[in-house]
Order: structure tokens, then C-alpha cells, then sequence
């Protein structure tokens, strides 16, 4: 490996840490990409190794952000412990798909979720102070409690076939669900994440499936990343970073499935 292969894998990681950090949302989306047009790496191999860059990076994140009072996980607990059951099924139904059709479901994927983060943020109105207005009414306890076991388990399974720790999915979660405040979703939603991640990655690479060179390259940039996009989260505008972002991933996944058309 010569020094641009290095510097492009920190480049990556750096932007991977820096989304993790601002949008508490799985940076891997850009890593996977990256891997496969790039670098060359199988898909399967590529998804492991971005889940081994999105726990160091969501944990950093994390850090970060508990270190300001932003972490509350007592009340997400039952969304991070079965969303690690989850992962393990979505690691063994990925290996069960050809490199192709996961390359395709992927960038779908990625296309997807740009659309619906564009569409959020055009139509966000009101603003955090009014968020915990809309949270889900539960009559009982348990409800809340089975809610956040199958919303967990859902996210799970998508992370692990896909290489995202879930943070856009438990982002909401926290938010719409249990009426977090911003900050701190984001906060516990990485933390979450980083749990979720971790799950997935085992099962990749007890499978095989993780380039563990190339992913710690890839953290260097990513610690790096979380920790200065930490710091500056208060001062980006959501609105329009939401709408830069979902732009990038759309147009990320649009070239993803060409390639693997062509």
C-alpha cells in the first residue's frame, strides 16, 4: 500500500467520523462506496470492515458527546440490546446474497434513505423545543417496552445486511418515540449505534468478512473526525447539512448501482 491508498483511507474516515458526529447518523454509507469503487474490496468484505470503522467512530462520537451530557441510555437500553440479536440476522441473511444483488439492495438503500432525510428536512416546521409534542402516547409501560424491542430488532437486521449501525433509524426513534431532545438523541443514538455495529462485525468476521488493516486506517481518520465534528455540532445548520448529505447519498447510490449493472 502506498501513501496515497493511506491518505485517501484517512480522508474517507475523516468524513465518516465527521457525518457520525454532526447527523448522528452511520458514516459507512460513504465507506462502503468507497471500498468497493475505489478500493476494490468485495461487498461483503467492504460492509464488515466499514461496521468495524462505524464502532470506533460512533464510539468516539459518543464520548464526545456523553462528555457534554448528551447520553442517556436507561431509557434506549431495550432498543441497543435487540438491535445487537438483529445484527447477527442481518450478517447471516447477507451471506446468504450474492455480491451483486447486495451491491444493488445497497445503493437502494442509499437512495432511499437520502430521498426520505431530503423530504425531512424540507418539511421540518417546528423546532426542538416543540419535538417532545409529538411523541408516541403510551398507555402502559410494556407497550413502550415491546415497541422499542421490535423497532430494535428491525434495526438490527438492516444494519447487519447492509453495514449501518442504525443511528438514522434510532435517531428518530429517540426523538419521535421518546421525545428526546436533539442533542442528547444523538448522543445515545451513537452510542446505540456503536453496540449495534459491534454485533454486526463479529458476525462478519467470524464469516471472513472484514479487512482489519484497512479498517484500522480507516478509524485513524474516523477518531479524528468524531472528535473535531463533536465540538463544532452545535454550530451546523441541521436543515441544510440534512439536505447536503441526502444529496451525497443519493447520488452515491445512483453510482453504485450502474457500476454493478454495467
Amino acid at each position: 500500500m502506498n501513501l496515497i491508498f493511506y491518505l485517501l483511507a484517512i480522508i474517507t474516515g475523516l468524513i465518516t467520523g465527521g457525518l457520525t458526529s454532526l447527523i448522528g447518523a452511520s458514516g459507512v454509507m460513504v465507506i462502503v462506496p468507497v471500498l468497493t469503487m475505489l478500493f476494490h474490496v468485495e461487498t461483503h468484505t467492504a460492509i464488515g470492515t466499514s461496521l468495524f470503522v462505524d464502532v470506533i467512530a460512533s464510539a468516539t462520537v459518543s464520548y464526545t458527546y456523553y462528555r457534554n451530557g448528551n447520553v442517556a441510555l436507561k431509557s434506549g437500553i431495550w432498543i441497543a440490546v435487540s438491535s445487537i440479536a438483529g445484527a447477527q440476522l442481518g450478517s447471516l441473511f447477507a451471506s446468504q446474497i450474492h455480491e451483486g444483488p447486495l451491491s444493488m439492495l445497497f445503493g437502494a438503500i442509499l437512495v432511499l434513505s437520502g430521498i426520505m432525510m431530503f423530504i425531512k428536512a424540507n418539511s421540518k416546521k417546528q423546532n426542538d423545543k416543540e419535538q417532545p409534542n409529538r411523541k408516541i402516547r403510551f398507555a402502559k409501560g410494556w407497550q413502550q417496552i415491546v415497541s422499542s424491542i421490535v423497532i430494535g430488532i428491525g434495526i438490527g437486521i438492516i444494519s447487519g445486511m447492509i453495514g449501518a449501525g442504525g443511528g438514522g433509524m434510532i435517531l428518530i426513534t429517540l426523538i419521535v418515540v421518546l421525545a428526546y431532545p436533539m442533542h442528547k438523541a444523538i448522543g445515545t443514538s451513537t452510542l446505540i449505534m456503536a453496540m449495534t455495529a459491534l454485533s454486526s462485525t463479529i458476525g462478519y468476521a467470524y464469516r471472513g468478512n472484514l479487512n482489519l488493516q484497512l479498517g484500522c486506517i480507516l478509524s485513524v481518520g474516523a477518531i479524528i473526525g468524531g472528535i473535531i465534528g463533536g465540538r463544532y455540532a452545535n454550530k451546523v445548520n441541521e436543515k441544510t447539512l440534512s439536505k447536503i448529505v441526502s444529496i451525497f447519498f443519493v447520488c452515491l447510490g445512483i453510482v453504485m448501482t450502474i457500476l454493478e449493472m454495467v
